[in-house]
């Protein structure tokens, strides 16, 4: 009898401890956080390069009568006959035109188009656009050249009426696809090709590639850096951070330098300023759609702001640009 107690005992107590292991289990049972896997840097520039294919226009042309073109929104390029050649030689029979317009800080956004001026200091600031064009001509596949200038007629009211300050910008795009406009002196005396008669720009261009009609933002605010933190795993080669300034439709400003400790994207020339109304939007990619965040901020000295993952919503190109283009 004594023997039997014992052995109740020692099962009793083994199925207290059973059940007591059991529970401690799901009492102190870890969820493990959902891990976002952030894209690559081909990934996300797939995105980019698809909008741009969308707003590519193409046209053919025999070379030896020039090229005569008028774009959707009623640009107006001409190439004058006997200008195009290949390795210093005219060029005759059909070539291929490639042909850009940007307008809007949506577009911008969509196909990485900021408009960042470059200073005299070596800085870069806010450019107010009258619009980005990208502008070439090949011939099966090689790439030709042009021994005048082309140009370029551009409406006005497309950005808001006439500006007298608009000059020539030239495109520059650097090893992170991102890109940023130098100020064309190549005119007489120095002076741009760029002026300006009744309700239209007249550009006179000498070269093919990325040009703009722009003049810088000016506000007299004293001005400030800021620093935007992005969740761990994004950074400047698979995400963008923009500023969109309220009220200016036809500009927007990029962040373009990133700390890596700090996992933040900054503005580090002091050029925001403070007391500005804006909009900092962030983008990224995820299964093949547009990840994004616009946040409204008023700029205050050394600001810093956060996004995280709860903050992202998912959505396509007209998502985001439509997101964009309401913005005031």
């Amino acid at each position: 009898m004594k023997n039997l107690k014992n052995l109740f005992a020692i099962c009793l107590l083994a199925m207290v401890s059973f059940y007591a292991c059991n529970n401690e289990d799901d009492v102190n049972e870890v969820v493990p956080d959902e891990i976002i896997e952030a894209p690559t840097t081909e990934e996300f520039r797939q995105l980019q390069t698809s909008a741009i294919d969308q707003i590519r226009q193409e046209a053919q042309f025999e070379a030896e009568d020039g090229i005569q073109f008028e774009s959707e929104k009623g640009v107006a390029l001409e190439i004058f006959e006997g200008t195009l050649k290949l390795n210093g030689e005219d060029v005759t029979g059909t070539v291929d035109l490639e042909f850009i317009e940007i307008f809007d800080a949506g577009s911008m956004v969509t196909t990485n188009k900021p408009t960042m001026g470059l200073k005299e200091s070596g800085s870069k600031a806010l450019l107010i656009s009258g619009g980005e064009f990208y502008i070439n001509v090949t011939q099966n596949g090689d790439q030709l050249e042009i021994s005048n200038h082309m140009k370029l007629v551009i409406p006005t009211d497309l950005t808001g009426g006439p500006d007298q300050e608009m000059t020539l910008w030239n495109g520059q795009i650097d090893d992170n696809d991102n890109l940023a406009w130098d100020e064309d002196r190549g005119g007489a005396d120095g002076a741009g090709n760029l002026f300006v008669e009744g309700d239209q720009y007249y550009s006179f261009l000498s070269g093919f590639g990325w040009t703009n009609v722009d003049r810088f933002y000016n506000d007299p605010r004293p001005k400030t850096t800021l620093e935007v933190i992005v969740p761990d795993g994004y950074h400047i080669q698979n995400s963008s951070v923009y500023l969109y300034y309220d009220g200016e439709p036809y500009a927007l400003a990029q962040l373009d330098t990133f700390d890596e400790n700090a996992n933040s994207f900054s503005e580090h020339y002091g050029e925001i300023p403070i007391g500005l109304e804006m909009h900092v939007i962030f983008v990224t990619e995820e299964d093949g759609e547009w990840k994004y965040s616009i946040q409204p901020q008023t700029v205050e000295d050394g600001d810093v702001y956060t996004f995280e993952e709860d903050d992202f919503i998912i959505g396509t190109e007209s998502d985001v640009y439509n997101a964009i283009d309401a913005l005031p």
